[in-house]
């Protein structure tokens, strides 16, 4: 299993490092124990946490409101809240993205 996934009952906890003001939107390799994610957003305003939820929930063919962050809200280093998806489920969504 991927370092940067861990299972719930409930869904997914996805640890990301996040990289605003990024060339576009993508999902990255894993680094360590977080999987970097970019987007263009800028970190003002909670900017790049609403483009990061938005490309998570596209990604992984989910709702918004699925999608939560729960730590580092104003930190690069973040752990995402994944509701009723699973680890398998969500890993086979990144790495197909």
């Amino acid at each position: 299993m991927a370092e940067f996934l861990k299972t719930h009952a409930d869904g997914t906890w996805l640890m990301v490092k996040l990289q605003p003001r990024a060339s576009k939107n993508e999902i990255g390799p894993p680094l360590g124990g977080e999987l970097k994610i970019k987007v263009t957003a800028p970190p003002v305003d909670a900017a790049a946490n609403q483009a990061l939820i938005d490309l998570l929930a596209e990604t992984l063919d989910c709702a918004r409101s699925a999608v939560q962050i729960v730590r580092g809200k104003t930190s690069r280093h973040k752990t995402v809240w994944i509701a009723r998806l699973g680890v398998a489920d969500v890993l086979r969504k990144l790495t197909n993205s």
